[in-house]
């Protein structure tokens, strides 16, 4: 790893929906700048409480710098990272114009609209038309790398296309799992990818939990358990199935069983979710992989990690849907925008490459905003 990178980590050391969907009114009110949820929805005598934590997370370009569907190593993955955070336009003339130097989640403008979505997946970006962002290219690289002098590892690094060896997972996903145990939080990790990578992964985070990463070598002490057997979710307009080893609940019994499901796991596991679902929905919320959230439950928050969730619903990840009553088994489905940074969480690359603390600070600030909101709704 490069010096910089090295020292900032050592110092770090159906119901388908479909009826549901007709229920307009907001459980946590329209979006806008407060968040502000309805008057009366939560009693006068909610008080704040530590909740369990259910940490969704994603993988390629979430965790991970590489997709295996789409042969992509560490340089391409990245590089095409970069299409869909740098913003232009085409001009009266037909012609693309940057609008912005700088990587950014959001557009820096009403107009601007990401490389990605405008000439789709083009390979060396960084080498032609992005040429300007190269620089941000080489320098998340360097911050990627694996630490000098240490042995290549066959589950934690991988050999890029360059030659040098990288972290295959991000340093700040295991600097996350410290964290929440020295916060002395309760949490559960679940992996939700739409890829192959999944068992891979969990075999790596289980290694690594074992004391094999060299810029952890603590991890043993957090005495976390891994499921080492991928799970599946499959949707359909009858349902979502869910099996993993022998267990396996159904939408068809109440949406009520798969989320205590979720909310009752221990440890780190995952699932691959439907992506054949997500394409015959048009990449839009409707075909996403699910999260259920429930705001009458006071001790258990659920939060999804990827860096598809986008506030444009017909262009996002994650389905969330969001109870309507304590207890029972309807939801709806709640935009995007109005659960960004409450329960969903754009994962930014680059700062997940180069700030250790960067899941960490995350997931502080939905912690923030939810208990905000529930304590607007009180007043």
């Amino acid at each position: 790893m490069s010096d910089v990178g090295e020292s900032s980590w050592r110092q770090a050391e159906e119901h388908d929906g479909t009826e549901s969907e007709e229920v307009h009114a907001s459980v946590w009110g329209a979006r806008d700048p407060a968040l502000t949820v309805p008057q009366g929805l939560w009693t006068a005598h909610h008080e704040p409480t530590r909740k369990r934590l259910v940490l969704h997370v994603d993988l390629n370009n979430t965790i991970l710098v590489s997709d295996a569907v789409t042969c992509q190593g560490t340089l391409a993955a990245l590089d095409y990272f970069l299409t869909t955070v740098t913003w232009g336009k085409k001009n009266k003339h037909g012609t693309w114009e940057w609008l912005s130097d700088s990587p950014s989640l959001l557009p820096p403008c009403s107009e601007a609209v990401s490389y990605y979505s405008q000439f789709g997946r083009i390979p060396g970006f960084t080498s032609g038309a992005g040429r300007r962002f190269r620089k941000v290219l080489d320098e998340h690289l360097d911050l990627l790398c694996w630490p000098d002098g240490v042995k290549a590892d066959r589950d934690l690094s991988v050999k890029g296309e360059d030659g040098r060896l990288y972290h295959w997972i991000l340093p700040s996903f295991f600097q996350l799992l410290r964290d929440l145990s020295q916060e002395g939080r309760e949490f559960a990790i679940l992996f939700r990818t739409f890829g192959t990578d999944l068992p891979r992964v969990l075999k790596a985070v289980s290694r690594a939990l074992d004391g094999a990463h060299p810029l952890f070598p603590d991890l043993p002490q957090l005495k976390l358990s891994v499921a080492v057997t991928p799970g599946k979710i499959r949707c359909s307009k009858k349902g979502i199935v869910l099996n993993r080893a022998e267990e396996r609940v159904s939408s068809r019994d109440g949406e009520r069983g798969l989320y205590e499901y979720f909310s009752s796991v221990q440890g780190l596991g995952g699932f691959q979710d439907h992506y054949d679902w997500w394409v015959a929905n048009s990449f839009s919320i409707r075909g996403g992989k699910p999260m259920w959230v429930d705001p009458f439950d006071k001790h258990v928050q659920h939060i999804f990690i990827d860096d598809n969730i986008r506030q444009n619903d017909e262009d996002t990840i994650v389905n969330p849907k969001v109870f309507l009553d304590p207890g029972g088994s309807d939801t709806r489905i709640a935009c995007t925008a109005e659960l960004y940074d409450i329960a969903l969480i754009q994962t930014d690359l680059l700062q997940a490459i180069s700030d250790p603390s960067y899941f960490t600070q995350r997931v502080h600030i939905c912690l923030e905003n939810y208990e905000k909101n529930v304590q607007q709704g009180a007043t």
